[in-house]
């Protein structure tokens, strides 16, 4: 459970932490070819690509919650990719590119049939290449999700997982955006949130209870409003606690890399006492958290002019130790 990451003496704020990458990093990302692939419900997917060397894995990447190809968290896997060979892919979620979807459902944080269907597509394309998958916040979550759905019957190539900055318990996660300055992030959900659904109920009218979200003040009410109604579920706290990744960790067979920060603004420390306990009785599962890091921050580095960022760089690190094997015993791929 221990970590090599250390929050710098400019930057141990967690919030500080959480928004330096959205506000301060400058890092470019190679090219990307995008690709639009349709589903089979009549909706489509975009898959942002790059290419790898002959024989090398390949990433495929979850963003959070109203990410895009432009995160910085995208940017920086996608660098360590191109500087190590490595093809990649990013899945992004249907209403999270430049396009709506079609379809009156969205994505959400337990949504895995997507997922699914590009591992698929991508292993029946190149059944020999490795196949590593990382995510991040709410793909983190959607990961972790899908994984354990799977459990031993995963495929044989997918070698190993990384998940950073994961809400393994999403009604918890909810409610601690609701106090202090957390409060921020939550509102800059909302604002893109309601246009969102705004152009749904445009859309498909009679089917989004726009009066319901005009009035949410928090997540939690706008998932009651619209993602729990619309995703077939009874209620945002019925959401929830079907789609948390915590209760599908103990099925996980492949190595992975949970990476946390304690002071993440996102989620309650408690929670990760919670993902302990389980990871006890799993041995597949490596723990890394550490007392700073914020919300996918785990920026480093001596001065501010040479920042340095963790968590893509020990992701990726983490998911090549195990690329060229399966195994069941973890410790060989730290």
């Amino acid at each position: 459970m221990s970590t090599s990451f250390r929050a710098p003496w400019w930057l141990r704020d967690p919030h500080a932490q959480t928004l330096w990458g959205k506000f301060l990093r400058r890092a470019r990302a190679p090219a990307t070819r995008h690709e639009r692939w349709e589903l089979p419900d009549g909706d489509f997917l975009d898959i942002h690509r790059i290419d790898g060397a002959p024989g090398r894995p390949r990433l495929v990447l979850l963003h959070g919650l109203e990410g895009t190809v432009h995160s910085h968290y995208v940017r920086g896997f996608f660098g360590e990719a191109q500087r190590r060979g490595l093809a990649a892919d990013l899945i992004v979620f249907r209403s999270c590119g430049e396009e709506h979807n079609r379809l009156l459902r969205s994505y959400h944080s337990g949504e895995t049939g997507d997922l699914g269907h590009v591992l698929s597509q991508l292993i029946a394309a190149e059944p020999d290449r490795p196949v590593v998958l990382a995510g991040v916040s709410l793909g983190g979550n959607v990961l972790l999700k899908y994984l354990g759905e799977q459990g031993a019957a995963v495929a044989r190539q997918i070698r190993a997982a990384a998940a950073v900055s994961t809400p393994f318990d999403l009604g918890e996660g909810c409610r601690y955006l609701e106090r202090g300055f957390s409060r921020v992030y939550q509102w800059h959900f909302l604002r893109t949130l309601r246009r969102k659904a705004c152009e749904k109920a445009a859309r498909f009218p009679g089917q989004i209870r726009m009066k319901e979200v005009e009035a949410a003040r928090t997540l939690w009410e706008f998932d009651d409003a619209v993602t729990a109604p619309v995703h077939g579920f009874a209620s945002a706290a019925d959401y929830y606690a079907r789609s948390s990744s915590l209760a599908f960790l103990p099925a996980i067979r492949v190595p992975t890399l949970l990476l946390s920060a304690a002071d993440d603004p996102f989620l309650p420390a408690r929670v990760l006492d919670r993902v302990r306990q389980v990871a006890a009785e799993n041995a597949r599962l490596v723990l890394e958290f550490s007392p700073h890091g914020g919300h996918v921050g785990f920026v480093g580095g001596s001065f501010p002019w040479a920042a340095a960022y963790h968590a893509e760089s020990r992701a990726v690190d983490f998911l090549l130790a195990a690329a060229d094997r399966r195994v069941d015993d973890p410790a060989a791929v730290r």
